[in-house]
């Protein structure tokens, strides 16, 4: 058993602890193994519905909470209990699909457990969504918008699944036109997000220090996107993954290897032990 330096590693999912075929190497779960039975605290912050993520850190062995799109739902791993469920008002909702809708793009709203889109079901990019995340979406016929006022459905965020050629255009956009009232962000190259501006990964990660009651200082998030910029520069030591976001790499304190050579391991064997 070795002793602990940072005793909190928060790291993101997508793009950072898995690569780019959807899985954990084994290295990284040697060392996150290591790390935990040496009495270290590992945690996954992301923005994936909790329906999506139960799963992987389960699979894993992980014990203790887990966060969930990108900080509006945080839960315990072994009972699924949640011990935050925050969200938008269904007419804000509706809102900014309406904007969405406006420029054109595709809208996926998340309600609890639930993801439902405009996209077409037979769409490729959906489908492999779909895959990625292991959710089923439940496809709407005409305006989602509408769809959300009728049913008053209350969620936890809005996404839009978009080609990478437009994601900068929609994220510029909806930053103009809503960044004063949510928080707008990208966690992949063809998503851009809205959900509540006080629920990000950045909040959730000194919510984690205050639980497991471990000072700021000595703590570390990883991420390779913009939406977990709030997280990174909240944390003791801010580390972004090499295959990340220029922006995000600029912003922090240490930049890793690449999320297909294991940086969640190099992250746990630099700052995670003394």
């Amino acid at each position: 058993m070795r002793k602990i330096n940072y005793g909190l590693i928060v790291s993101d999912f997508d793009g950072t602890l898995i690569d780019d075929r959807q899985q954990i190497p084994q290295h990284v779960k040697a060392a996150i193994y290591e790390y935990v039975a040496s009495g270290g605290i590992f945690a996954v912050c992301t923005g994936r519905m909790l329906r999506s993520i139960l799963p992987q850190v389960r699979t894993l062995g992980l014990k203790g909470l887990v966060i969930a799109y990108q900080g509006t739902v945080i839960a315990d791993i072994e009972s699924g209990k949640l011990i935050k469920n925050g969200g938008i008002d269904y007419k804000d909702i509706a809102e900014i699909c309406k904007n969405i809708e406006e420029l054109g793009q595709a809208v996926n709203v998340y309600h609890g457990e639930e993801l439902y889109t405009d996209i077409p079901k037979d769409n490729k990019y959906l489908q492999e969504y779909e895959r990625i995340v292991g959710i089923d979406a439940i496809s709407v016929d005409g305006r989602l918008s509408d769809y959300v006022l009728k049913h008053k459905l209350f969620c936890q965020k809005v996404a839009s699944l978009v080609h990478e050629r437009d994601r900068q255009n929609l994220y510029e956009q909806l930053k103009k036109r809503l960044g004063d009232r949510f928080d707008v962000t990208c966690s992949a190259k063809v998503l851009v997000e809205v959900s509540p501006i006080g629920d990000n990964k950045g909040e959730a990660v000194k919510f984690l220090a205050n639980h497991y009651n471990i000072p700021i200082s000595k703590t570390v998030a990883v991420g390779d996107n913009l939406n977990d910029m709030s997280m990174i520069l909240a944390a003791g030591m801010g580390c972004a993954v090499c295959n990340g976001e220029e922006e995000l790499k600029q912003a922090a304190d240490f930049v890793s290897i690449s999320n297909n050579d294991g940086a969640v391991a190099q992250i746990i064997e630099k700052f995670g032990f003394a």
